[in-house]
């Protein structure tokens, strides 16, 4: 009983930076548990590939290409989707800007172009397509789950993209106030909150020799894989999650929990 609950046969998917890393791997362990996926990105070759993995796992798959800054292009894919597969039941907004605009400028160097188009890709995005899929859900009349990735930086200083930590924090609320406003819809809304997580395999080693440092500073000793993250989203995502909303789920091997603060710098005590 408990593992059926954890199926998705039936269900479709739209899950934003879909393309490669994080977002990649949710989508592919959502169509692993039996969803249909629309994948939405900026570059099409990416999520192309990803549709056709997801195929090959005898699902069905979309590419549909998506700037998540343009809300109208956020409203054109849940349209997309609700035509091409006739529903719509998990919006997973993962897409997030990745070269952290500003980082390690100091305050007054950081322009208003920067800034808002970390807070756009970021947190404007997850409010648009969460706008988009709740209305389509409800005219479906069937429910359905939304899933935001926030960032473990929302909970703590991070000077080095200050800007990318306010839009992840407004993430965080967002989610709480939307579950709280969907619930009567029966739309339960939940937060995934990454720490320190691989994108994708080390391609050689001066890669592996980063992460290995990196990851002694956590109490897991080691980065979070990408793969990580997908039995999470199949989780909330199901019925086996059908009492949890509101809530946001750290995934990040103990860092927050061990007193880890990314400031980036390491500290120089004598042992």
């Amino acid at each position: 009983m408990t593992l059926e609950r954890l199926r998705l046969t039936g269900k479709v998917a739209v899950v934003t930076g879909a393309g490669r890393g994080l977002g990649r791997q949710m989508a592919l362990a959502l169509a692993e548990a039996g969803a249909d996926v629309v994948c939405a990105a900026r570059t099409q070759q990416q999520i192309e590939r990803t549709a056709a993995d997801i195929v090959a796992l005898g699902r069905r798959a979309l590419a549909q290409p998506t700037d998540v800054r343009d809300s109208q292009q956020c409203d054109a894919l849940i349209s997309r989707a609700a035509k091409e597969f006739g529903r719509i039941d998990i919006m997973l907004s993962n897409a997030g800007i990745g070269d952290m605009r500003g980082a390690n400028a100091e305050l007054w160097d950081v322009d208003d172009g920067d800034w808002h188009d970390t807070l756009d890709v970021n947190l404007s995005s997850a409010f648009y397509c969460a706008r988009a899929a709740s209305k389509q859900m409800v005219a479906e009349g069937h429910g359905g789950t939304i899933i935001n990735l926030a960032s473990g930086t929302a909970m703590r200083a991070y000077p080095m993209s200050f800007g990318y930590g306010a839009a992840k924090a407004g993430v965080i609320a967002l989610t709480k106030s939307l579950s709280t406003m969907l619930a009567k819809h029966e739309i339960r809304v939940n937060c995934i909150i990454p720490g320190f997580v691989s994108q994708s395999p080390a391609r050689n080693e001066q890669e592996q020799i980063f992460a290995k440092t990196r990851g002694r500073y956590l109490p897991a000793q080691r980065l979070g894989e990408a793969w990580e993250l997908g039995p999470l989203a199949v989780f909330l995502a199901s019925d086996a999650s059908s009492y949890v909303t509101g809530q946001g789920f750290v995934i990040d091997g103990g860092g927050l929990a061990g007193g880890l603060a990314p400031m980036g710098f390491a500290p120089d005590v004598a042992i």
